[in-house]
C-alpha cells in the first residue's frame, strides 16, 4: 500500500519556519499531521509529491524530515527506505536525503 502526500495540494503552497510556533505551515507541523501518521500505518511507502510551492526553507525541511528520524526515534536507512521523494528539483531531493542522514 502506497500513501501520497502531496505538499502543495494538502497542506500548503507556502511552507515555511522550522516549529509550529512560527505559523499554521512550519515543518513540524507537516510532520506531525502528515508524515508522523503516515509512518504509524500500514503504508509500504510514502510518497511526497514536493512541486507546486513556492520554495521551501531549509529549516522546514530540516524539522519536517530530519524531524522524523529524531522524534520517532527511527534509523535514517529506516525513513530512506519508506520514503518516495518525488521533485522535478533533484537538488531538493538530495538537501531532504541529507537532512534524515545527519539527523541521527
Amino acid at each position: 500500500m502506497r500513501t501520497v502526500i502531496d505538499v502543495a495540494k494538502q497542506f500548503t503552497k507556502f511552507p515555511a519556519g522550522r516549529r509550529s510556533g512560527d505559523g499554521d505551515f512550519s515543518g513540524e507541523t507537516f510532520r506531525k499531521r502528515f508524515l508522523e501518521p503516515a509512518f504509524h500505518s500500514d503504508a509500504d511507502k510514502i510518497v511526497v509529491e514536493l512541486d507546486g510551492t513556492f520554495g521551501y526553507g531549509s529549516s522546514f525541511l530540516e524539522e519536517a524530515f530530519g524531524g522524523l528520524v529524531r522524534e520517532m526515534k527511527l534509523e535514517p536507512g529506516v525513513v530512506l527506505g519508506k520514503i518516495e521523494l518525488h521533485s522535478s528539483d533533484a537538488s531538493l531531493i538530495d538537501e531532504i536525503t541529507d537532512y534524515i542522514k545527519n539527523a541521527g
